[in-house]
């Protein structure tokens, strides 16, 4: 039983049968305060009170327990109704308005038509794994159909670093935090960040509590700090969805790339060595004082504007799922019916891969690989972070491959049949234990930890504020 339809069912038929509470009270023998409680959906009848309430209202029990709403107004008034017992609306902190009959029918629609909304863009913003695939499949397309160039950010970037008189070089700590400073931010190092989070701008009081300074490397700190400013710089506001916090992820990671990597410079500098012919991840990495992946990405953003080269990055966990890809050139990644390549097993033969079983992993691994598509040239270098191994990839067609140091690699792989290793075993140990295994799936935590489970996609809201909270009075 519905209690709130079945009261409001109860009480459409009383005001059109002319009867007030007492009236109908006098006729059941229910008193008029319970009768209101049952009308108001606080107190579900009794099958034998139900029955008296048909019988003096002249309805059948069936009828009282419909699915549908006796008219629209009731149907508006019940909606209301659930709308304001819901857990979204209770952390809005508002009082609920009753859904009377004084209550004019326009300002009623309008209240429904508001929580529409208001449940809309909640579940909007709530992604969905489906959801979320398709937004960032979306968003790397858009990425290719601009060569993954944005001359806004770039543009922003070299504002903010004219601050400080940066040019060419490693950016240092001291500039990063002047930049900070500019904008009205100060930056503080903390030991007890949200687990959650990588940093928190705390916009009252202007702070950007960052990690311990000690942590190893300490390139990834000026990332993060430059990506909190970035959200200032370019007047983010909360995405409303999940798709526009990926696009707000994406530019504000670009915008720390374009002050760690400033155009001029690093345009000067690849154009130095495509010349030369002697193109090298690493050296862009060593000339920037960035990471491996830092400059690898960076080079997708300008190469092909800048240098007339079509390219592809991979990021792939040691069991050769993507965890981030883009390309411009063709590379025919595996992907999901929906376009997804994020979580989808790239081909054992192809350089991504193939780096894990090298000996020595201290340098760049080349190889040719033939694929459907053709035959690309790609460098690859493996790394480790806290929880997996993971390689980095740029790579170009064959025609490409003169530009770029590594091009006399001998290594070369055939990624022609689908899922076929370099040694052919494949075939046979599938013929072998296909039908007599069951192995149990690792979820990929990529593919789950961006949804949303707060007003920032993957952020514990109230972690933040107690964070906040803490540190506010210090």
């Amino acid at each position: 039983m519905d209690a709130l339809l079945v009261g409001r069912q109860i009480r459409a038929r009383r005001r059109a049968a002319g009867l007030t509470l007492d009236d109908l009270g006098e006729r059941t023998g229910i008193a008029a305060s319970r009768l209101s409680l049952i009308e108001n959906g606080r107190r579900e009848p009794r099958l034998s009170q139900l029955a008296s309430i048909a019988a003096a209202l002249g309805a059948e029990m069936p009828a009282l327990l419909a699915d549908e709403a006796p008219d629209e107004r009731t149907a508006l008034e019940v909606e209301l109704e659930r709308f304001q017992q819901s857990p979204l609306y209770a952390e809005l902190g508002l009082p609920a308005v009753p859904a009377s009959r004084t209550l004019p029918q326009d300002a009623l629609e309008a209240l429904v038509g508001l929580h529409r909304e208001l449940r809309r863009r909640a579940e909007r913003a709530i992604a969905t794994p489906e959801e979320a695939r398709r937004a960032n499949t979306a968003l790397r397309r858009a990425s290719r159909e601009r060569n993954n160039h944005l001359p806004a950010i770039e543009r922003a970037a070299l504002e903010l670093l004219a601050v400080v008189g940066h040019e060419r070089g490693a950016l240092t700590h001291r500039s990063v935090g002047l930049m900070a400073k500019h904008l009205g931010f100060s930056i503080i190092h903390v030991n007890d960040l949200p687990h959650s989070t990588r940093s928190v701008t705390d916009l009252e009081n202007g702070r950007i509590y960052l990690p311990p300074a000690s942590i190893p490397g300490g390139h990834g700190l000026r990332a993060l700090a430059l990506q909190a400013m970035a959200h200032r710089v370019l007047g983010h506001h909360e995405p409303r969805d999940y798709a526009e916090f990926l696009e707000q992820r994406l530019e504000i990671n670009a915008f720390a790339a374009a002050c760690l990597m400033p155009e001029p410079a690093s345009v000067e500098f690849l154009a130095a060595a495509k010349q030369r012919r002697d193109l090298a991840v690493e050296d862009f990495r060593d000339a920037f004082g960035v990471t491996h992946e830092a400059a690898a990405l960076r080079l997708t953003n300008l190469a092909t504007v800048h240098l007339d080269l079509r390219l592809h990055f991979l990021r792939v966990a040691d069991d050769g799922a993507i965890t981030k890809a883009y390309e411009n050139d063709d590379l025919p990644l595996p992907a999901d019916v929906s376009g997804s390549v994020e979580g989808q097993f790239v081909h054992p033969a192809w350089a991504a891969r193939a780096a894990f079983e090298r000996t020595n992993r201290t340098t760049e691994f080349y190889q040719y690989t033939d694929t459907p598509a053709g035959t690309f040239w790609c460098s690859t270098q493996t790394g480790t972070s806290a929880s997996e191994e993971f390689s980095i990839t740029v790579g170009v067609r064959f025609a490409d491959a003169k530009w770029f140091r590594g091009r006399e690699t001998a290594e070369r792989a055939d990624a022609r049949v689908a899922g076929a290793r370099r040694d052919g075993r494949d075939a046979e140990l599938a013929a072998r234990w296909s039908g007599k295994a069951w192995p149990s799936a690792k979820l990929h935590a990529h593919v789950l930890s961006p949804l949303p489970t707060g007003t920032f996609p993957g952020v514990d809201d109230a972690e933040v504020y107690r964070f906040l909270a803490a540190h506010a009075s210090r």
